[in-house]
């Protein structure tokens, strides 16, 4: 069942200049990744919104293999909302990939207001064809939010609209066959997130829906990360994803470092974190190389997409 919510909400989903999605994985973790909503929602109907690329076929698979998902407002900066609530809205996706001409103008009209104009004319309209036909909004219909006073999340959460929480925190999950201890260089994992400036971790809680709370990282060695959570962690060991992030006005200059890995909490709430896998990507500070980096990135998105396709199709 969906859910509305309040005008102090509505100006946080309309006004934030990014959010952190957190959607889950076939083997029962959560990837946190970096998404611009753009102010895309409907109070009445109860759905928030964000685009994606048709180029990222993975993220696209598993939400359609799994529709549980988590955004969490987490950040003020360079948006039109204020205050420190900090919000975490979890619903279902749907991801609409044929888009009607109407939706697609309600996304440039967004775009255009959160992230600056287009470029147009001969060259941008063929350089940046694949970016913005492939970009399609998705659509999260909300069925729980939860907020804290504070950015950092301290304390409980307060149940602001739809289902209760779970009585209980969820289980512990079985360790991965190939082990839980780190697969990359911790140190210069360490490293690159100490240069972002907000580190998120996503878990499923005990209904299956992501959780995304902000942490601190305090402290490195070979056997992971030593973060730091203002929120109750589950105890025991879980899949979990890390995200470090920082944007600029217009989203220009992004620096984004993601993981996935295994979450170790003590009986006293120490937290440990392995990374197994690390992505990451660091955007141009000036607009127009962001849009040529965009265009090529967009082009061989697509491009992969289409080769993936066809040979699944044979």
């Amino acid at each position: 069942m969906s859910v509305t919510w309040d005008e102090e909400l509505d100006a946080i989903f309309g006004g934030d200049l990014t959010a952190a999605l957190g959607y889950r994985t076939p083997a029962g973790g959560v990837v946190v990744q970096a998404v611009a909503p753009i102010g895309l929602r409907d109070r009445a109907g109860g759905t928030l919104g964000f685009t994606t690329s048709l180029g990222f076929s993975k993220k696209l698979e598993r939400l359609a293999a799994d529709a549980r998902v988590a955004m969490a407002f987490h950040a003020r900066e360079h948006g039109a909302a204020t205050g420190t609530r900090y919000v975490l809205a979890q619903g279902t996706a749907r991801v609409i990939e044929a888009p009607s001409e109407a939706q697609r103008a309600t996304v440039r009209t967004q775009a255009a207001e959160y992230l600056g104009p287009a470029r147009t004319g001969p060259f941008w309209d063929r350089w940046l064809r694949e970016y913005y036909v492939s970009r399609v909004p998705v659509e999260v219909d909300v069925g729980r939010i939860l907020t804290w006073p504070a950015l950092d999340a301290a304390g409980g959460p307060e149940l602001a609209a739809g289902a209760p929480l779970p009585a209980r925190p969820p289980e512990p999950q079985r360790p991965p066959k190939g082990g839980v201890g780190p697969r990359i260089d911790v140190a210069r994992a360490a490293r690159r997130l100490r240069a972002t400036a907000h580190l998120l971790l996503g878990y499923a809680g005990a209904d299956g829906m992501p959780v995304v709370v902000p942490v601190a990282l305090t402290a490195d060695d070979e056997r992971g990360l030593a973060l730091r959570s203002a929120s109750a962690l589950p105890p025991g060991g879980r899949r979990a994803g890390l995200l470090g992030h920082s944007y600029r006005p217009q989203l220009i200059g992004l620096l984004t470092r993601q993981h996935t890995g295994w979450l170790e909490v003590g009986a006293q709430g120490a937290a440990r974190y392995a990374p197994h896998t690390e992505v990451g990507y660091r955007a141009p500070a000036n607009k127009t190389l962001l849009l040529l980096l965009n265009g090529a990135l967009a082009k061989r998105g697509v491009r992969r997409a289409a080769t993936a396709a066809g040979g699944a199709g044979r």
